[in-house]
């Protein structure tokens, strides 16, 4: 494969498939100490009696009442239990997004620093979001 923009659609999405599952060398370079900390990180979350602070947040009347209503359908003891299960969801979603952004932006790095063309990472880039 060529790195001067000249590739084929072919080539292209080889390298696009390869970056995606993983089996691109440098897709899978992780530090080692990163996956420790996430996971003690993660176990840290699951214990139940972790500290909690109040706060104080203000809601449309409507919106409590639907909360009030779901909570009990969802399993919940009450609407505060699925606000904070929401929440807890939303950030980690917005976490793990963040974390991928990160990895990608060092892969791309990468690839430049190895003389790939900006425009076969363009192509490969948007591949991947669709």
């Amino acid at each position: 494969m060529n790195y001067d923009g000249d590739c084929s659609s072919a080539e292209q999405n080889s390298v696009q498939l390869a970056i995606l599952s993983g089996s691109y060398p440098l897709a899978r370079r992780r530090d080692p100490k990163d996956e420790y900390m996430k996971k003690s990180k993660l176990k840290s979350r699951l214990v139940r009696d972790r500290p909690m602070k109040t706060i104080s947040l203000r809601f449309p009347e409507d919106v409590i009442d639907d909360l009030k209503g779901m909570a009990p359908l969802l399993g919940f003891s009450g609407y505060q239990p699925l606000i904070r299960a929401y929440v807890s969801q939303g950030l980690r979603a917005d976490l793990e997004r963040l974390e991928t952004a990160d990895e990608v932006e060092r892969l791309i790095e990468s690839l430049r620093e190895q003389g790939v063309d900006d425009a076969v990472i363009e192509a490969a880039v948007s591949g991947a979001k669709q």
